[in-house]
């Protein structure tokens, strides 16, 4: 299904199997109730109730139906203490001239969290990193312009 492999660590893996939990056993009932109870008021051709409850019902399935896609294609990341090179799963830890250092998570593009320090293997930074070694400088284009930073550290 998938034309890249979907990359996941094992804390990933285990947020994308509780969502599904929490969406098939709570978020389904809840909007059965939703259109249960809208169907009950009568004519549903002009029902916003309704049509708002089908459509969040619909949205619901497409995430379920993506979460399941991706638990079923994911590789998993393994940890293995190689740290001589950047890889999907290493921690890097990089400066900027002019700047403080910044350490980076590098995880698949599935749970890619800028604003927590985990970046997509699939992002100019991530991308520019991969492969990269301690002490090497590497350039990234990112939509602000070109950045240019060493590695300092590889986890």
């Amino acid at each position: 299904m998938a034309d890249k492999p979907i990359y996941l660590t094992l804390e990933g893996k285990r947020k994308l199997e509780e969502e599904l939990k929490h969406l098939v056993t709570v978020r389904r009932k809840e909007i059965a109730a939703a259109i249960q109870s809208a169907k009950e008021e009568g004519d549903i051709s002009e029902n916003s109730a309704y049509d708002e409850a089908k459509l969040a019902q619909a949205f619901l399935e497409g995430r379920i139906q993506t979460i399941e896609a991706q638990l079923r294609e994911a590789v998993l990341i393994e940890q293995n203490g190689n740290s001589d090179r950047v890889d999907v799963g290493s921690v890097v830890t990089v400066v900027e001239e002019g700047f403080d250092a910044e350490t980076y998570h590098i995880v698949g593009s599935a749970e890619a969290d800028p604003l927590n320090g985990k970046i997509s293997n699939e992002s100019p930074i991530g991308k520019a990193l991969l492969g990269a070694k301690k002490g090497d400088t590497v350039k990234a284009e990112t939509p602000n312009g070109e950045i240019v930073f060493k590695v300092i550290k590889i986890e």
